[in-house]
């Protein structure tokens, strides 16, 4: 049954009411107009920048890239972007070596492209690749893909061994290929994880994917020590990279992977609720270091050596032995290992219902020419005494050889592989 005409005619919006709402949309886009026309002022005052010129001051990050060729992989040495994607992929049980080989080829093609501002050979959204953003694509092999490889891994190329403070996840752990995915934009990051995905998706499933993220390119000074959800710097005792002691301490020396490295992936929960209850004092007691500026302790600003000898009036270790800083140097055993930090912050929502205020950590990436010589004595260290334990819990834990560099016309692991 229809309704009157009384009431269809009320229903219907008069001439005098779209002509008001037509006002109101041209007015909308003026402001919206005058809004782009005043951010254009800003960033040219003077009205009389060149195209080209214009478009490099919109865009100054959007453009860069890093060459994907050369004797060592990128995304090793390379300053870390803001945006990271950590895939780990199982090889399909059907693929051999020939697979293996072949979707090498495909990935390094690819990403080669993409880290050029290039799309993927069979890009369906080529729009999206135009803005490398400092793009890397760093790959590294687990233990199976060096078996279907029918190479022989390296003695350290398997899984760390148990430690009392993890609580591991398979879904977070392990896998045969890896794939580190970095630039200074999340949506580069996206696209060229869904291509080089989609280069894999015959030869391999998704085991686990994890993404994190730093500071925005521009808001701090280049070659700032990255902060951590807890607050603090992590990082500082880094070997510089392009120094010598980058290069001992990172890159491996001799045999088939030599000019690559190796490569710790760990995720670990960080009990942010639990450490809003700490005070600033306990804080700094449990890592060794000051919060706001990375000191130690014992004084002087963040590149300052600590000083473990040094005493309070009381007498006692101004660094106390359980400090995270005082364990992970080693000097209470007479060793000192290095590693390249290389980590990422993470943070979900919580789960419906929950109490927490969200679900957060890193997924924490370190470098090393050996893990077992250099990343294994620290994470004892830190599992037998570390104050910082009670807030953080490793729930996922990978090892991944990394392959030396490629030249053109060559694919990534090619001499390891071949």
């Amino acid at each position: 049954m229809s309704a009157p005409e009384s009431d269809r005619t009320a229903a219907r919006p008069g001439r005098r009411h779209l002509l008001r709402a037509g006002t109101l949309g041209v007015g909308a886009l003026g402001v919206g107009a005058a809004a782009v026309g005043l951010d254009r002022s800003r960033r040219d005052p003077g009205g009389s920048a060149s195209g080209q010129e214009a478009e490099s001051a919109a865009a100054p990050y959007g453009g860069a890239t890093v060459p994907f060729h050369g004797a060592h992989q990128a995304g090793v040495e390379t300053p870390a972007p803001a945006s990271a994607t950590f895939l780990s992929l199982d090889l399909r049980e059907d693929v051999d070596r020939d697979g293996v080989l072949r979707m090498l080829r495909l990935l390094t093609d690819d990403a080669a492209r993409l880290t050029r501002g290039e799309p993927a050979l069979a890009d369906t959204e080529p729009e999206l690749a135009t803005e490398p953003a400092s793009l890397t694509v760093t790959a590294g092999f687990g233990p199976g893909l060096m078996s279907r490889a029918e190479r022989t891994a390296p003695e350290w190329l398997a899984p760390l061994p148990a430690f009392g403070i993890d609580e591991l996840e398979e879904q977070w752990s392990d896998g045969d290929l890896l794939l580190q995915i970095a630039a200074e934009d999340p949506l580069t990051v996206s696209h060229a994880a869904r291509m080089l995905l989609k280069d894999a998706r015959a030869f391999a499933t998704l085991r686990w994917g994890q993404t994190g993220f730093r500071r925005s390119p521009g808001v701090e000074r280049p070659g700032s020590t990255m902060r951590n959800l807890f607050g603090q710097l992590d990082g500082t005792a880094n070997p510089a990279p392009g120094s010598d002691r980058f290069a001992r301490t990172v890159w491996i020396e001799e045999g088939p992977f030599a000019g690559g490295t190796s490569m710790v992936v760990r995720r670990i929960r960080m009990d942010l609720d639990g450490w809003d209850e700490a005070d600033r004092g306990a804080r700094e007691a449990a890592t060794g270091t000051r919060q706001d500026s990375g000191a130690p302790l014992s004084g002087g600003d963040e590149s300052t050596p600590p000083d473990f000898e040094k005493v309070s009036a009381n007498g006692f270790p101004v660094i106390g032995e359980f400090s995270h800083v005082r364990r992970a140097r080693g000097v209470d055993d007479g060793e000192h290992q290095e590693i390249y930090r290389r980590p990422y912050n993470y943070e979900h929502a919580p789960a419906p219902g929950s109490q927490l205020l969200s679900e957060a950590g890193q997924v924490f990436v370190s470098f090393q020419a050996d893990p077992l010589a250099q990343f294994l004595p620290i994470q004892r260290r830190l599992d037998e005494l570390d104050l910082l334990n009670q807030w953080t819990t490793p729930i996922g834990s990978a090892v991944f050889a990394i392959p030396p560099g490629c030249a053109e016309g060559e694919f990534l692991g090619q001499s390891v592989l071949e």
